[in-house]
């Protein structure tokens, strides 16, 4: 790697945070189409399994700047009460990389009738959903990389293994839903070094649907996540999705203080979703923008339900 590259963003990361961060924030794609990612609730909330892969990069050049890779399974038992879930996450940025894997189970109560939707949109049950995760969590941040000789907490790497234990509710009722989640309860608790601190954050989103048109054929869906974490200033994101059908999707959002978000996608062969998401930092953020796509691809009947 470069390094007059690979220090500002190496240096941004360290100096600001000091500590490890867990994930980087959670961009738009991911907690509206890949909620799981979020919260344990989510799993199985589907009537068929959905299987997701994404990624998000900043295709600039620069060595260390932020790269996230995601993938996911979101599995429908046979049970219609119990969901699972698995997923495989590694984030990339300056120098340090969090890889961790996790596994999720759900137990969901059904009260009422399926809610009314329009035909183009998908399965909306009435359920209330609690989820509990588990997994393993790992760090490596290679400062000997950055060949820093004059400072003594730059003179060895630093990694670590660390399991991880989350709960989450998800609440949906006809167009309103709403969730709460601590994906990692135990923090840096279990750390093997303590040089390895986790920001344990907490999230809360919320969301309605709007059918309108002729046919209800679109669906306008505002909603919002508040991420708190000790010692951070409360982030907010506010978003507005709109779906044609289920053919054609666009949304935009924007992050207190911090970044906007705009996503294209397309359903294609009624089981396959393409999405585009870009991010651009506000301010004098010294990050850059990103690019990422997800793809889902959905059993049974696909995204026509």
């Amino acid at each position: 790697m470069g390094f007059k590259k690979l220090l500002p963003l190496s240096a941004f990361l360290l100096i600001s945070c000091n500590t490890l961060v867990a994930q980087q924030q959670p961009v738009f794609s991911e907690y509206n189409y890949n909620t799981l990612l979020l919260n344990p609730a989510h799993a199985g909330y589907y009537e068929n399994s959905e299987f997701t892969l994404s990624n998000q990069s900043s295709y600039s050049g620069i060595d260390g700047a932020p790269s996230t890779f995601n993938a996911t399974a979101n599995l429908t038992l046979n049970n219609e009460h119990v969901g699972l879930g698995a997923g495989f996450l590694r984030d990339e940025i300056g120098v340090s990389t969090v890889t961790s894997a996790f596994a999720s189970y759900a137990y969901k109560l059904y009260f009422g009738l399926q809610a009314a939707a329009p035909r183009f949109h998908n399965f909306n049950p009435n359920v209330i959903s609690f989820g509990i995760t588990a997994g393993v969590f790992n760090y490596n941040e290679n400062l000997l990389e950055l060949g820093i000789s004059e400072d003594p907490n730059f003179q060895q790497n630093i990694s670590g293994t660390i399991p991880t234990l989350g709960i989450g509710i998800l609440f949906n009722r006809n167009n309103l839903y709403a969730g709460l989640s601590a994906p990692n309860l135990l923090g840096n608790s279990l750390a093997p070094d303590n040089a390895i601190a986790i920001n344990t954050a907490a999230y809360a989103y919320a969301g309605y649907r709007i059918y309108t048109g002729v046919f209800d054929e679109l669906e306008i869906k505002p909603n919002f996540l508040i991420r708190y974490e000790s010692g951070a200033p409360l982030s907010v994101d506010l978003n507005a999705i709109v779906n044609y059908k289920n053919k054609i999707e666009l949304g935009a959002g924007y992050r207190t203080s911090s970044a906007v978000n705009a996503i294209a996608g397309v359903y294609l062969f009624e089981h396959f979703r393409i999405l585009y998401n870009y991010t651009m930092p506000l301010m004098s953020s010294p990050l850059p923008s990103t690019h990422g796509l997800v793809l889902s691809y959905r059993l049974g009947e696909g995204y026509t339900n």
